[in-house]
């Protein structure tokens, strides 16, 4: 089988207004610097995605949108209410059911969620801080992603 890409990337830094629910918290100053910054560095070391998943989260959908630009040709995102406020487990779920003709996938989220996933299919902890990005391999169908059939290709936390 060929290898598979999942690009696992945590939401940039995001701002903490009064009186505003978790999910529409925004990205703050540096969270929109640091987000374009993060789709570069996706666009010079990985390459073309075929499949992005988002958790529907306004700082998610803010930081796609700061992302996607500096991609060549991304695919449109597909907003998956199991990836906010996620464990790695409902996570994993979610990598798993990726169709087989997908190849790389970009996975946004949230900690603690994003940093278990990392940490659980590698075996390497790995501090996921705001625009962090943990690029992992895996070999065989994504249903087949599990421990010790994953590993660490690249990781970064790109400042713009």
């Amino acid at each position: 089988m060929d290898a598979r890409r999942l690009v696992v990337v945590r939401h940039a830094k995001s701002a903490w207004p009064d009186d505003v629910p978790d999910a529409e918290r925004p990205l703050n100053a540096r969270g929109r610097r640091d987000a374009p910054a993060a789709g570069r560095w996706i666009r010079d070391r990985v390459g073309r995605l075929d499949a992005v998943v988002c958790s529907p989260a306004t700082r998610i959908r803010q930081t796609w949108g700061l992302i996607a630009p500096e991609l060549d040709g991304p695919p449109a995102p597909i907003l998956d209410e199991r990836v906010y406020a996620a464990s790695a487990e409902e996570l994993l779920a979610v990598v798993r059911g990726l169709p087989d003709d997908v190849g790389a996938a970009l996975l946004l989220g949230h900690n603690p969620g994003v940093s278990e996933l990392v940490a659980g299919l590698t075996g390497e902890p790995l501090e996921m801080k705001t625009s962090a990005i943990a690029v992992l391999g895996l070999t065989g169908s994504w249903a087949d992603a599990a421990p010790g059939r994953v590993t660490l290709v690249d990781h970064a936390t790109p400042r713009g």
